[in-house]
């Protein structure tokens, strides 16, 4: 196996281990829209509905993200005592290790877009 493929070149059984620990970051904060909803709670609480509208996402599919980063301990759910019950998001206190990697995805993103469509985007 070539090593240089690995992030830190070790053995082929660290190397595997290296790229499971990569599916396992994709499967949490992969796709479409989880980052942009960790993105937008990084402002504060938002009610479900409120949220939907920033994200621009249907409820169906923002109900399905919340639950995974709900499950995956990202993102706390709250129940108010409203009529009718009312939903409110938040980040939890774990979310926060993510900025490091959402920041340079940010600047590699704008990089990347920059290279390809120009400045003026």
């Amino acid at each position: 196996m070539n090593k240089d493929r690995c992030l830190t070149p070790a053995t082929t059984d660290e190397c595997r281990k290296a790229w499971l620990t990569l599916h396992d970051t994709l499967d949490i904060v992969g796709g479409k829209w989880k980052l942009v909803l960790i993105s937008i709670l990084r402002g504060g609480k938002l009610k479900f509905g409120e949220l939907s509208a920033e994200a621009g996402i249907s409820p169906r599919i923002l109900s399905k993200e919340l639950k995974e980063l709900e499950i995956n301990g990202l993102v706390s759910r709250t129940v108010l005592a409203t009529k009718p019950i009312t939903v409110e998001y938040e980040l939890t206190p774990y979310s926060l290790s993510l900025n490091e990697m959402i920041v340079v995805m940010h600047d590699w993103g704008k990089k990347h877009r920059e290279k390809i469509i120009g400045n003026d985007y």
